[in-house]
């Protein structure tokens, strides 16, 4: 057991964040998210929240500050978005950071696209529609 580290961050999330380079992506994903479809390497943390997750993290990681950090999927034409989600989010990013970055919004399509070159994908309990959450890893100051 390590000191300082979440309960929700388990060894092979934590090697991954600690492998991921500058401008490296990774994507916290909803239970719906096709995560072993797209290709790259996949995590499981069933049962944990993409906030919880992301509340384990922070503390490890650092955002981009080249380019937006953040992203989440487009609401698809026709569909409802519970604006709770980015909500949660945002709380969390805002207890860690002193000027939370706002995610951009990605389509649906380009996001899939987009997580195919991610370093991982997370895949969460979230069960919330358009719950993911794709993160750009910065430089440590």
């Amino acid at each position: 057991m390590l000191k300082g580290i979440s309960k929700v961050i388990g060894p092979e999330l934590l090697l991954v964040l600690h492998q991921m380079g500058h401008g490296d992506e990774i994507v916290l994903a909803d239970a719906h998210f096709p995560g072993h479809s797209l290709g790259p390497r996949v995590l499981r943390a069933d049962g944990i929240g993409v906030a919880e997750l992301l509340d384990g993290i922070l503390p490890l990681f650092e955002l981009d500050s080249y380019a937006p950090p953040l992203v989440m999927m487009q609401v698809v034409e026709g569909d409802t978005l519970d604006p709770a989600v980015e909500g949660d989010y945002r709380r969390v990013l805002e207890r860690h950071l002193a000027s939370a970055p706002q995610p951009v919004r990605e389509e649906r399509y380009a996001f899939y696209e987009r997580a195919r070159g991610a370093f991982a994908i997370v895949m969460t309990g979230e069960t919330r529609k358009y719950g993911n959450l794709l993160l750009k890893k910065g430089v440590t100051p």
